[in-house]
């Protein structure tokens, strides 16, 4: 009898289906070829022009990096795999080109005299994501 396998990294489900890249949340982690998580995923980089998939965001314990469409294995619901080595998925370059901008929604959202002077100023909500 043949002892059981011993999982390294991730416990990656059965369950996990796979998705296209555009139903990619916030979140879902990123393992390399040996199961070993690096980063979870910020967001995805799309060419809408085109209809084409770059790559991923990643935000990682070094800040964002970025995965190109053709390091990325396979996409599911519970992951994300790389066909990168734990070598590789530590050295990933941070994202480069045009800056990413999110809004947020909360800000001067309570009754505060700072927060009422923010929504009758147009005090700016956006922060750049990297």
């Amino acid at each position: 009898m043949n002892a059981p396998a011993i999982k390294k990294g991730l416990d990656v489900s059965d369950e996990a289906a796979p998705i296209a890249y555009f139903a990619l949340e916030k979140g879902v982690p990123l393992l390399a070829q040996s199961g070993k998580q690096f980063g979870t995923v910020e967001h995805v980089l799309q060419i809408p022009e085109e209809d084409l998939f770059d790559g991923i965001v990643v935000a990682t314990s070094d800040g964002f990096r970025f995965v190109d469409r053709d390091q990325i294995g396979e996409i599911t619901t519970a992951y994300v795999r790389c066909t990168l080595t734990d070598g590789q998925a530590a050295a990933l370059p941070p994202p480069s080109g045009t800056d990413t901008f999110a809004a947020n929604a909360s800000q001067d959202a309570g009754t505060s005299l700072h927060d009422r002077f923010g929504r009758m100023f147009g005090r700016e909500r956006w922060t750049q994501k990297h």
